[in-house]
């Protein structure tokens, strides 16, 4: 993710606060239910292989929502999990198994987190192309890498599939650009999704969405002038 402590307006606080609330609008779901639904609707559900008890679902989703609010590391999310699941009669998670969920889910909220920044009204109006961005090292993908470095614009629908995490354990991420930085740097404007040696880069089985994109504030209880407000800039993004 970009390293910069403001991102063109919109300050860390920003994207962390709304990776947080996208963890928190998920709902748990046994693994098999998970299976049945979308990609689309899955980034509104959580699930954890090898549990059926929703209570327990629950609990990894509440430790990760934990995790990020308190900036704890992957060990100790483990460890903490390992508590709840030893004292309630199951199996400790492995190292693997610890790190895979962490790895994932926050990458994917954090990820979250940025859209939301980049898709602010005078963010899109300044910074009207993303660029992808891959690790770049030989660990990547190839898919992942066929994508790396290059330039869409940000209404582009090649975001509601290539929107990172792309897969298990992805690196990859996102970052918006002006007009004048495409032409500075001798970037060009894609309109076409990549090719591999295989064939069109596509993301890994279950990613082929934006989970981000997905979700929608609930409004039931807000004024109306802030009503408004948010359907402006629903219209503007749009455009």
């Amino acid at each position: 993710m970009p390293n910069n402590n403001v991102i063109y307006g919109l300050t860390k606080d920003f994207i962390f606060t709304e990776a947080v609330n996208f963890l928190k609008k998920k709902k748990p779901l046994k693994i098999e239910a998970y299976k049945q639904l979308s990609d689309e609707a899955k980034a509104k559900a959580f699930s954890i292989s090898g549990y059926t008890s929703v209570t327990v679902i629950q609990e990894f989703l509440d430790e990760l929502e934990r995790a990020l609010e308190e900036g704890k590391t992957k060990e100790q999310f483990r460890e903490e999990m390992n508590d709840f699941l030893e004292t309630h009669g199951y199996t400790g998670i492995s190292a693997y198994h610890a790190d895979n969920i962490f790895r994932t889910n926050m990458s994917t909220a954090m990820n979250a987190g940025h859209y939301y920044s980049m898709t602010d009204p005078t963010t899109m109006k300044l910074r009207p192309y993303w660029q992808y961005m891959s690790a770049d090292d030989n660990k990547v993908r190839p898919e992942h890498q066929a994508m790396h470095g290059l330039v869409f614009r940000a209404s582009d629908p090649i975001w509601n599939l290539w929107y990172p995490p792309n897969g298990y354990g992805c690196r990859c991420y996102v970052v918006s650009r002006s007009a004048r930085q495409i032409e500075r740097m001798g970037l060009t404007v894609s309109d076409e999704i990549p090719f591999t040696a295989e064939g069109p880069a596509y993301p890994d089985k279950g990613f082929s969405n934006n989970p981000a994109a997905a979700f929608k504030p609930d409004m039931s209880n807000i004024s109306k002038p802030l009503k408004e407000i948010y359907k402006e800039r629903e219209s503007k993004n749009k455009k």
